[in-house]
């Protein structure tokens, strides 16, 4: 209980604040540590003239160690914290910069505004920085479609899925966490260099988000200015998603806003025919965004409350 306290404190740090981009510019950010240390072992170990046998378990191999001393680090931290409730808000100061909730809404909300302005060429640009899609391709629905996509998504990977672990395991929770992240990120992708390599990165990211992804799904059914439809749309697309995860909020979004997602995108001049979530629904406009920012805006205080009253429990 005392970690779902601290989880608390990071939330709460980190909508005040969110990561300044000073504090940036000085020390970078843990994630940009993290990835540094996945570049290094990716160049190392995973050699283009291996086999893939062979790079798999190197990609296994790497993924456990970047896991291994993430977590070990958070747990050595941790020791190091004198007990009490000065732990409590110690642990949560040194989670804020895992929980990224501020900065996702910030990102999310610089798409909506131009796109409301009727300023395409702006929210293109604004999206291209959350999406891997191409954004020359994509008009007002499209842009608003990966917009609110990515908010849906990245609200469990980026908030919920940390203070998840963060509140069961604290320190070495969020932290073992975030690297899992982090090398799905980079390395997971199906491309020709880390089909092999990066197996294990995204097998495990799978299992480390099975259940955040679902507690997101249901904070904004709970929130949905059309619970129903929003319970009844995740219940029935969320498994038609390409990942066994994402699907799940990003269906009960679709339901909340009575907008239809995902669908076929453009990716480096290649069409992926994804299926729709929600399909027979409209296509989203310039303000479904800012509807999708309140869902998840409450869906956070929400979290934030429930984390709260365990702590108290």
């Amino acid at each position: 209980m005392d970690f779902a306290g601290a989880m608390v404190v990071a939330m709460a740090v980190d909508a005040l604040l969110g990561w300044p981009s000073w504090l940036f510019a000085r020390i970078g950010h843990p994630v940009t540590w993290l990835g540094r240390l996945i570049g290094v072992v990716d160049t190392g170990w995973n050699r283009a003239a291996d086999p893939p046998a062979l790079r798999r378990g190197a990609g296994v191999a790497g993924a456990l160690l970047v896991i291994a001393l993430s977590v070990a680090l958070g747990w050595m931290l941790q020791s190091l914290l004198p007990l009490g409730w000065i732990q409590i808000v110690l642990i949560g100061i040194l989670a804020w910069p895992l929980v990224a909730s501020r900065s996702l809404h910030d990102h999310v909300a610089a798409v909506a505004h131009p796109l409301m302005a009727g300023d395409i060429a702006a929210a293109r640009e604004a999206v291209s920085r959350i999406v891997g899609r191409d954004p020359a391709a994509l008009d007002e629905a499209g842009i608003a479609r990966a917009a609110i996509e990515s908010l849906a998504e990245n609200a469990s990977d980026g908030i919920v899925a940390p203070v998840f672990w963060g509140a069961l395991f604290g320190l070495p929770g969020i932290l073992g966490y975030k690297a899992i992240n982090t090398l799905d990120s980079m390395i997971g992708h199906r491309s020709e260099r880390h089909e092999a390599f990066g197996w294990a990165a995204a097998r495990i990211d799978d299992v480390a988000n099975f259940v955040p992804a679902r507690l997101t799904g249901f904070l904004f059914v709970l929130l949905a200015p059309r619970r129903s439809e929003a319970l009844s749309c995740m219940t029935r697309d969320a498994r038609r998603h390409r990942s066994p995860n994402a699907g799940w909020p990003e269906a009960a979004m679709a339901g909340a806003l009575g907008v239809r997602l995902s669908g076929p995108r453009l990716y480096h001049g290649r069409v992926t025919d994804e299926p729709w979530l929600n399909e027979g629904a409209r296509d989203p406009r310039a303000a479904d965004i800012g509807e999708a920012l309140t869902v998840y805006g409450r869906a956070m205080l929400l979290l934030g409350g429930l984390l709260a009253i365990l702590a108290l429990a």
